[in-house]
């Protein structure tokens, strides 16, 4: 997004050397998000800048103040000056000016940090600050990336450090005070009361605000949850346990203020896209679905949604919630009478075969290369055991025989085939059980509990060979099962059948996608991570510089999440089958979450998908070779741990420097007892007395926040726009011989099918939110880049992080060499569509990496 060449204007003065240093500041207006035209309004208004507009001071990291405190000597205040309009702007919408600055190094040393205020009435994101020519120094960068409100807002001054780094023992002596103040600024302990916009606070709150009548998450040994950031805001007056939710088109979810980047989206704007469908394009969903059958017939009816789109009748309302949003950009989000909206791409998943979804070929391969690949494991015994608590669930126990897939091995009996390492297990059962009486009990709902035994075949793909489902059976105190096994069928009313047992594995692996794999198991474990990392390691801390940009917006996104997604009555209640249940068995699943098992490598393991290498204990080695997610993953996974490895060894020479870090340790108790507080007694946690335990943590912490959110979040319009592929709920029981509802499926098959799976309102919306999701944004900072180019001082660090884009960059055509190979069938499968979730995207960001590419690992969970 920030593009490269910070350019520093002006050279040292001949005539009073030393005595002045010239440099330059890059900053961005609030207001210049508000237009379309950013350069305009940028070129308009410049001038409030200069004068005593915004003020900078050097503060020294040699010379210190015994006036002070022995703090870093100020110098006096600077004004920004010219605005240089001999260079171009550096990225649209930002503007560059001049400074200089009284300021002798001779006797005030070296600048390590300077102090900026703001005497202006809004804020403005500032980006950096420059001093070129800086004796025995030369260039000096501060980078800031942080939006600078008006002085009055802050009890404290605005402190800015040089782009150094250092360890908390080795930190100048004259700017240690400046780096404690500042950790303590941010943790805002003392702040009491609703934070406000300006606000910078991190501190942890139980997930209490997803609604008045919604289960309170974390905190408790039956409901286990990630903390969340603190917003400060009042207890609900109806419920004292819960907080107040924000107001409908007036108000946001807090968030730290520089978590919302100064993005220049322009069109895509995802917090203002998210509402706009929520407040404005959802109503008129529903008037249409109120005025239209409320129901599709057949496919063909669901493709008209990719050719051309919904004809709205007029809706006053949306007019007047029009008039809501203060900026042009929203108001063209939200239709009128009259308009067409959804006018959907088509998914790439019914590209170049509309039906091609419908093979037991494609229905496999998305097992392994799907949108939700982390879900198959080996089956290691046969029958099939449950691990369902038998006190309370009696024998679970699956009911698939020998008989029912002998045909199916290929000349193997059972027994065979598991020690050959050629069954596999899609398992959704476990879990599922123990909600399903709840969720059959509401309306409009019918879901099974599902177990999928696949077989790999000697061309290395996958097949189907029997799917289970089940319902709870109440006997006395235990509630048992009650099983029907489906296999394979191709012609007559049983293919249909089949199909519907498939459609009812897909509903329940999407709900799981969503719930667990996507929102769980990324945005929601990574927000602590994101809070302790503010707290307790300043921003000239190594590990700070090494796992910031894989934090970048994902606090905002999931704000936005509770603001209009995952709370009661939001979008994912309202689409997915869990609904009101749906955050709550997300925090029944937390309690099994290990944090070591988060890393690939030991993922693939547990799930018996991998075993250690002989020949490299270091490495894995896949028992199905032919795996996209786990062959690209693992590729991506050894390229960020070698870059962590070699970053961290410039810093943590030997394991007694790491132990003697109190920053680090602080950063990792608190994350350990805070922020994964409900877990703070797992023995998976590591000691982080090891060099290789911090290599292994950040490495893990990096994957989930890029690599792991990209596999299950940017094919969701690509696999799941089109919902008969991946729908999100079920309506109706598998229909028996000799029933209406069996001749029914006779006569009219994709009615039927249709009917059984997420109704017409749920797609409509549900693949609206989907397309928004699965979007990159203009201005995306993928794996292997940075924003700022200048983002550290030390040149070990830069050179290791180059050796890392050339590795990323080697994937990518690896990648792509994988996908042309035809002799690995699951790498595009039937629907001829390649796995490129895992693809870097280093060295095409720009241009078509933007939209719904299915393709691309950005930073961090920005989406």
């Amino acid at each position: 997004m920030f593009g490269g060449g910070l350019d520093v204007i002006g050279n040292l003065t001949g005539g009073h050397k030393n005595a002045h240093l010239k440099g330059s500041v890059v900053l961005m207006r609030k207001n210049a998000l508000d237009f379309n035209d950013f350069g305009a309004a940028a070129m308009d208004s410049v001038t409030e800048f200069l004068g005593r507009g915004v003020t900078c001071q050097l503060i020294s990291s040699t010379v210190a103040d015994p006036n002070n405190g022995n703090r870093g000597k100020v110098g006096t205040e600077a004004s920004l000056e010219q605005w240089i309009t001999s260079l171009p702007l550096i990225t649209v919408g930002e503007s560059k000016f001049n400074v200089k600055f009284d300021w002798d190094v001779d006797k005030l040393g070296v600048p390590g940090a300077m102090i900026v205020k703001n005497n202006h009435a809004s804020e403005f994101f500032l980006k950096t600050i420059t001093l070129d020519n800086v004796p025995g120094r030369g260039t000096v960068v501060f980078v800031a990336n942080s939006w600078v409100y008006p002085q009055r807002n802050y009890r404290y001054n605005r402190v800015f450090f040089a782009n150094d780094t250092y360890l908390p023992s080795k930190m100048p002596a004259a700017l240690k005070p400046y780096r404690d103040d500042e950790l303590r600024n941010l943790r805002g302990d003392d702040t009491q009361g609703e934070y406000q916009e300006y606000d910078r606070v991190y501190r942890y709150d139980l997930y209490n605000d997803l609604g008045d009548d919604r289960q309170v998450l974390g905190g408790s040994k039956d409901f286990p949850y990630p903390r969340r950031c603190r917003t400060g805001r009042k207890l609900s007056k109806t419920n004292p346990d819960r907080e107040s939710r924000p107001l409908p088109l007036v108000q946001s979810i807090y968030v730290p203020r520089d978590e919302v980047f100064g993005h220049l989206k322009q069109s895509d704007f995802l917090g203002y896209s998210l509402k706009a469908l929520v407040d404005g394009i959802i109503p008129a969903i529903r008037t249409y679905v109120d005025l239209s059958p409320k129901e599709f017939d057949s496919f063909k009816d669901i493709l008209k949604l990719y050719e051309g789109g919904i004809k709205l009748p007029d809706i006053p309302a949306l007019e007047e919630m029009r008039k809501q949003f203060p900026l042009q950009l929203v108001k063209d989000l939200i239709p009128m009478g009259g308009d067409y909206i959804l006018k959907l791409p088509k998914p790439q998943i019914i590209k170049a075969d509309e039906k091609a979804w419908m093979t037991d070929d494609e229905f496999a391969r998305e097992i392994l290369a799907g949108v939700n690949p982390m879900m198959i494991t080996r089956v290691t015994e046969f029958p099939l055991k449950s691990t369902l608590d038998p006190s309370k669930y009696g024998d679970h126990t699956s009911t698939i025989t020998e008989a029912q897939i002998g045909n199916s091995l290929e000349g193997l009996t059972a027994q065979q085939a598991v020690a050959s390492n050629m069954l596999y297990l899609l398992d959704h059962h476990d879990h599922m059980m123990p909600y399903l009486i709840k969720l059959n009990n509401l309306d409009d709902t019918f879901l099974y509990a599902t177990r999928t035994l696949l077989f790999l075949r000697g061309d290395g793909t996958l097949a189907p060979i029997a799917i289970e489902l089940s319902t709870p059976l109440i006997q006395g105190d235990l509630t048992t099962s009650k099983s029907t096994v489906y296999t394979p069928a191709t012609t007559g009313v049983e293919a249909w059948i089949w199909q519907l047992a498939k459609a009812y594995v897909c509903v329940n692996d999407y709900g799981w996608h969503q719930l667990v794999s996507h929102w769980l198991n990324t945005h929601a474990v990574m927000e602590p991570f994101i809070i302790a990392t503010n707290r307790q390691l300043s921003v000239t801390h190594p590990v700070n510089k090494l796992l910031v940009p894989h934090y970048r917006d994902t606090m905002n996104i999931n704000a936005r999440a509770r603001e209009l997604l995952v709370n009661a009555g939001g979008i994912i209640e309202t689409t997915v089958f869990q609904r009101k249940y749906a955050m709550e068995m997300s925090s029944v699943t937390y309690k099994n979450w290990n944090f070591a098992e988060q890393a690939l490598p030991d993922d693939l393991i547990k799930r018996g998908m991998a075993v250690r290498d002989p020949s490299n204990p270091k490495k894995v080695k896949l028992l199905l070779e032919d795996y996209p997610y786990a062959v690209d993953g693992l590729a991506i996974w050894h390229a960020i741990e070698q870059w962590v490895q070699e970053y961290l060894a410039i810093y943590y020479p030997t394991d007694s420097v790491l132990q003697g870090d109190v920053e680090l340790q602080a950063w990792w108790k608190e994350v350990r007892e805070v922020g994964h507080g409900d877990l703070k007694d797992a023995t998976w946690w590591s000691k982080m007395q090891t060099v290789p335990e911090l290599v292994k943590a950040c490495t893990t912490i990096i994957w989930t926040g890029s690599a792991l959110h990209a596999a299950v979040n940017f094919g969701q319009y690509p696999y799941a726009g089109y919902h008969p592929n991946k729908p999100s709920a079920s309506r109706r029981p598998m229909p028996e011989p000799n029933t209406e509802e069996y001749a029914l499926l006779a006569r009219e098959p994709e009615k039927v099918f249709i009917r059984t799976i997420t109704n017409q309102l749920q797609t409509i919306i549900g693949i609206s939110l989907l397309e928004i999701l699965s979007k990159h944004s203009s201005d995306e900072v993928y794996l292997g880049q940075r924003d700022t180019p200048e983002w550290t001082s030390d040149a070990k660090a830069l050179e290791a992080f180059k050796r890392f884009g050339t590795t990323l960059e080697g994937i990518e055509s690896e990648v792509v060499a994988l996908n042309g190979n035809p002799q690995l069938k699951n790498r595009n499968g039937p629907a001829k569509f390649p796995y490129m979730l895992l693809y870097p995207n280093t060295s095409d960001h720009k241009g078509d990496a933007a939209g719904l590419t299915a393709r691309g690992i950005p930073n961090s969970i920005s989406i």
